[in-house]
């Protein structure tokens, strides 16, 4: 069963068929967007930033986990590595499964897979919390009593939370349907900062109901004895999952017109511009999300004394978060500023404060000048990674209209076959990138090993690993996407 509305009286319409799928939608048809489409658009952007939102949220868990379960009264007692491990296991599979997540949207509808995915963070939620509740039991005499959650049973169970990381994929693929290329880079930046500022949220909410919910027990002996209450980390997050879940059911919708066929996915493997693309994309997303994995720990190990130096009340907040909050909010800016000016200027300037903010990030742990000094550094460092993310997603699309014959291609499409395989473009891009989240906690892992873990000396030789890679990314970028774009009159 279908129902046609008209939209224009240029004969432009919008079919609408059971299962909230619509037939002929077409961003481009100025008559049709200004008639309705626009207002869908922006629904659909809505609940597909909330569900991957969450999926951030779940994706980032491991960050601020890993350093309470760091604690001694939890009785855990991983290393250094093993945290790191755990840290990075997430991103891994994440960015692993961001490649099919792709290709979801064609084969099932952008709604019917944004249910799906949305229920598959109940998987890694409700795992964490029954792994961190089976902690060690040690007796008075320091004698452990009941081993609790292994490192290879936790390691599994963390690395679960990337089904959170393979949502990106799936949701930006989805939305660049909706949006004519001239507002692509809002939209886009829209969708990827409100999912980004999960990993903010949850480093931010965490350590404030945990310590909120905190509970000690007077033994017998008039001891006290804290209760593990981590495993509310995990369980805090199920009925906001339940609620994304139903956004999608009754809310969004599936385009007949978001096919990303073999074709168009083969065509673009076949491209040189995705692997170019692919890797500058680990330069900015990847330095966001794998900074902000590692950021709660090297605060935790390099400032022991901020690591939750703010009391509200009963609560305890972390800084942590600070960072990732301030890549996600600025996201849209890059977007913004890339529809203006260009995609490639935007991430070029974003490269070079990458640069300057890493350099400077050394310099003061070399000489000590404190963490306020720190602080500030990363967050310009995460400020500068939100803006490259949000200008990267403008360039991709418009490199690919460029290649398809549209000399205007920073504001216009080339056609809806260029648009499925720009789609699966921006999934195979943002996987590559996601892997950034596994490389650079490891990055920091193997730095504090090959200095015996000296904290200041492990975290800085990995920060200057960061500052040589910012210095290749910037050349590669400007050779392929400034210098012969400018000579040819033209930007992406």
């Amino acid at each position: 069963m279908s129902t046609t509305t008209p939209q224009d009286s240029t004969g432009s319409q919008l079919r609408y068929r059971r299962g909230r799928w619509i037939d002929g939608w077409d961003p481009e048809n100025t008559a049709q967007w200004e008639g309705g489409g626009r207002k869908i658009a922006h629904r659909n952007l809505g609940f597909s930033i909330y569900a991957e939102f969450l999926g951030f949220v779940v994706w980032g868990l491991w960050a601020i986990v890993v350093v309470s379960l760091g604690k001694g009264w939890r009785g855990f007692s991983f290393t250094s590595s093993e945290q790191f491990w755990l840290i990075s296991l997430p991103s891994l599979v994440g960015a692993t499964l961001r490649f099919p997540y792709a290709w979801m949207v064609a084969k099932f509808g952008g709604r019917n897979w944004t249910i799906v995915s949305a229920s598959l963070l109940l998987i890694p939620t409700t795992a964490m919390a029954f792994a961190i509740n089976n902690h060690p039991v040690i007796d008075a005499n320091g004698v452990v009593t009941h081993a609790g959650t292994s490192f290879t049973v936790m390691a599994i169970v963390a690395a679960l939370a990337g089904f959170g990381g393979g949502n990106f994929a799936s949701s930006m693929a989805n939305i660049t349907y909706f949006f004519p290329q001239k507002e692509k880079g809002w939209a886009l930046g829209m969708n990827a900062a409100g999912g980004n500022i999960g990993s903010a949220v949850a480093q931010f909410v965490v350590p404030i109901v945990i310590s909120i919910t905190a509970v000690v027990a007077i033994g017998s002996d008039g001891t006290k004895n804290r209760i593990n209450n981590l495993p509310i980390a995990g369980w805090i997050w199920i009925p906001l999952i339940v609620l994304a879940i139903l956004g999608a059911i009754f809310f969004m919708n599936n385009l007949s017109s978001a096919k990303t066929d073999s074709a168009g996915y083969i065509a673009a493997l076949k491209e040189p511009h995705l692997w170019i693309l692919s890797f500058l994309y680990i330069g900015t997303f990847g330095s966001f999300i794998g900074l902000g994995g590692a950021f709660p720990k090297l605060i935790a190990d390099q400032f022991p004394a901020y690591n939750t130096p703010i009391q509200i009340s009963t609560a305890f907040v972390g800084l942590s978060f600070l960072g990732p909050l301030t890549g996600s909010l600025v996201r849209p800016i890059g977007g913004m500023l890339a529809d203006k000016i260009g995609g490639a200027y935007i991430t070029a300037g974003a490269f070079v404060v990458m640069i300057l903010m890493t350099f400077a990030s050394i310099e003061v742990l070399m000489n000590k000048a404190g963490f306020w000094a720190f602080l500030v550094c990363f967050i310009i460092l995460f400020a500068a990674t939100g803006v490259g993310n949000g200008s990267m997603y403008k360039t991709i699309p418009t490199v690919f209209n460029f290649k398809a014959g549209q000399k205007d291609a920073q504001f216009k499409s080339a056609g809806i076959a260029t648009e499925r395989k720009i789609s699966a473009a921006l999934g195979i891009v943002s996987a590559f990138g996601a892997y950034g989240g596994f490389f650079i906690p490891q990055a920091f892992s193997q730095a504090l090993k090959m200095k015996n873990n000296v904290v200041v000396d492990g975290y800085t030789l990995g920060l200057w690993w960061l500052f040589a890679a910012y210095i290749v990314f910037l050349i590669v970028h400007v050779v392929v996407y400034i210098i012969p774009y400018a000579r040819k009159g033209t930007r992406v």
